[in-house]
């Protein structure tokens, strides 16, 4: 929803801040006064094309500047991309609009603060409202959303979820089924160095744990004479070197003497003569180990040189095919499962040949039975528009869904032709339209611009009015041909949008019928101050709408403001009727 318009220096507006209600907003005022300025300048934040002429007379740079709040769904659907810009603004719900023209034809563009390119700035804006006058944001004129629209009127989203579903599994199938269908060379070539990977690796035997062991035993040989100087000197200081060296053994064996003797006077020493024991039976397993391990020492050329080709194998490997002995056994597991891939890849490829087929009659199916139920809710769209297009004076009009289909030789199935495809099924659809009797239908795009268009796009979006995301809807000129009667209809389903489907909808209009069903009016008024033209915009009080709908009736005497009054009256009665019939269904 729009809720603020700010703009400076645009056109024969200074400085103007316009905050717009959530429901339904009127712009009145004389011709030229500046409504359709202050529409263009929405046009303009969402992208539109900027023409330098538009900047104010005198200044430098037109600033415009809109400020939207965002409904969970479209905060859901815009989110991705404004994190992956980085563009969150202070908060999720609020969305900053901004586009500056300068005199010199530069054109700058932001949102939430931050400048971003035009394209951007359209992505962004595109969801956020449709200006009917202004067909460049008009997505009723986007043949691209009308399928959606009509999917959404007739509920088709499973069906549509699940045709989506099998398409997305038939790429999958291509991309495998391409994947195995490469140049037999490249493969050969692959399988070649994948035979000689496997066998690189599985000649090499290797052991998870290997690599640690070597380094210890290289150690133990390049050392061996050391070790066992070291070994033999810790092994005699226990046992004995020689007659003149006490052993470590002799002496603890005459400590024990001298405890057995303090525990005989003393019992309460006990414990430590056994500590002592314990010590030198855990003194007599290190000599032993020590002994051991001295005659285990060898001095071996041979098989140092052996240990030193191992490492270096190892090494050799694991600079190939990873850091570790487990990655380079990870790598040959992953080459023996690629080669038996394309081995076995005929037989593959028979196998996603014929997977291939069957979805692609299966998308045919689906996509043909989807097809039926469009076509079916494709005449109900029509006859709800039709009826509201003779509702605003457009009786002879027709509308109706034009289906095409794209012949496809690659294509689903269907009957006995093959026909182009993609995730929302095998269709074609754009809304066409005849404004006269006896004119052709033709694409909503051509129909001729103005009031006529408008109120088609009326009637349309009242039909669509429950399904139609777009959350501000702006009518320019919509009233143009039409009178008074047929003004108060067009008011009442104006505001029916709003009461129905939640929309925010704004509207210049001449029309006092029309006006009195704004929930928001707004006064749009020029003048002159130091010969410089300037607009300035009045939100109405109930006073204030008397006074500007009797001037709309063309007169200010008793007799119009009678009128307007009365137009209010009525707006304000039928405002409840329908509020009240809308009460009971929500409870």
């Amino acid at each position: 929803m729009l809720t603020e318009l700010t703009i400076t220096n645009f056109a024969i507006i200074d400085d103007l801040r316009l905050r717009f209600a959530p429901g339904f907003n009127v712009l009145t005022g004389e011709t030229g006064a500046g409504k359709s300025i202050i529409l263009d300048a929405v046009s303009l934040v969402l992208g539109g094309r900027a023409d330098t002429t538009m900047v104010r007379a005198g200044c430098e740079a037109a600033n415009l500047e809109a400020t939207f709040r965002l409904e969970p769904e479209l905060q859901a659907a815009l989110a991705p991309l404004i994190e992956a810009e980085g563009l969150e603004g202070e908060a999720p719900d609020l969305l900053l609009l901004g586009r500056e023209v300068r005199a010199n034809g530069r054109s700058i563009c932001r949102v939430n603060g931050r400048t971003v390119n035009l394209s951007l700035l359209r992505d962004l804006a595109e969801p956020l409202i449709d200006i009917h006058g202004q067909g460049e944001h008009l997505s009723l004129l986007r043949p691209r959303a009308h399928l959606p629209l009509l999917d959404a009127y007739a509920g088709l989203a499973p069906e549509r979820k699940e045709l989506a579903r099998e398409v997305s599994r038939l790429h999958g199938v291509q991309r495998e089924l391409h994947a195995l269908q490469r140049d037999a060379r490249l493969l050969a070539q692959r399988m070649d160095m994948l035979q000689f990977q496997i066998q690189e690796i599985s000649a090499a035997n290797l052991a998870v744990d290997e690599e640690a062991e070597l380094l210890a035993e290289r150690t133990r040989l390049a050392n061996a004479e050391q070790l066992a100087q070291h070994a033999a000197i810790a092994a005699g200081l226990i046992t004995g070197i020689d007659e003149e060296t006490p052993a470590i053994s002799d002496l603890l064996g005459q400590v024990e003497h001298s405890l057995m003797q303090l525990a005989r006077l003393d019992p309460t020493r006990a414990p430590l003569l056994e500590m002592l024991r314990g010590l030198n039976f855990q003194l007599s397993e290190v000599a032993g180990e020590l002994q051991d391990y001295q005659e285990a020492l060898e001095f071996n050329p041979r098989r140092l040189d052996f240990v030193e080709e191992r490492l270096d194998l190892i090494r050799l490997l694991q600079r190939k095919y990873g850091d570790a002995i487990a990655d380079v056994l990870a790598a040959r597991d992953r080459a023996v499962q690629e080669l038996e891939q394309i081995t076995h890849s005929e037989t593959r490829v028979e196998e996603l040949l014929a997977e291939q087929e069957r979805l692609l009659r299966r998308i045919g199916a689906l996509g043909e039975a989807l097809s039926r139920k469009r076509q079916a809710a494709a005449e109900r769209l029509a006859a709800a528009a039709v009826a509201q297009l003779a509702d605003l004076n457009m009786a002879g009009a027709r509308f109706a869904v034009a289906f095409t289909r794209k012949p496809d030789p690659q294509g689903a199935y269907v009957d006995d032709a093959r026909v182009a495809f993609d995730q929302t099924g095998i269709d074609q659809a754009e809304f066409v339209i005849s404004a006269n009797p006896g004119e052709p239908l033709k694409p909503m795009v051509k129909v001729a611009s103005g009031g006529e268009t408008a109120r088609l796009m009326l009637a349309l979006k009242t039909a669509l009015a429950e399904v139609d995301a777009t959350p501000t809807l702006i009518f320019d000129e919509i009233d143009q041909g039409i009178g008074g009667r047929v003004g108060g209809v067009v008011g009442r389903k104006l505001w029916g949008l709003t009461a129905v489907a939640d929309h925010q909808v704004i509207v210049v209009t001449h029309l006092p019928q029309l006006a009195g069903y704004g929930d928001a009016h707004f006064h749009v008024s020029k003048h002159v101050v130091h010969d410089r033209t300037l607009t300035a915009v009045a939100h109405l009080d109930l006073r204030g709408r008397v006074q500007e709908l009797a001037a709309m009736l063309g007169t200010q005497s008793d007799v119009a403001v009678e009128g307007a009054e009365s137009i209010l009256r009525q707006v304000a009665e039928v405002k409840k009727q329908k509020q009240g019939q809308k009460r009971p269904s929500s409870a």
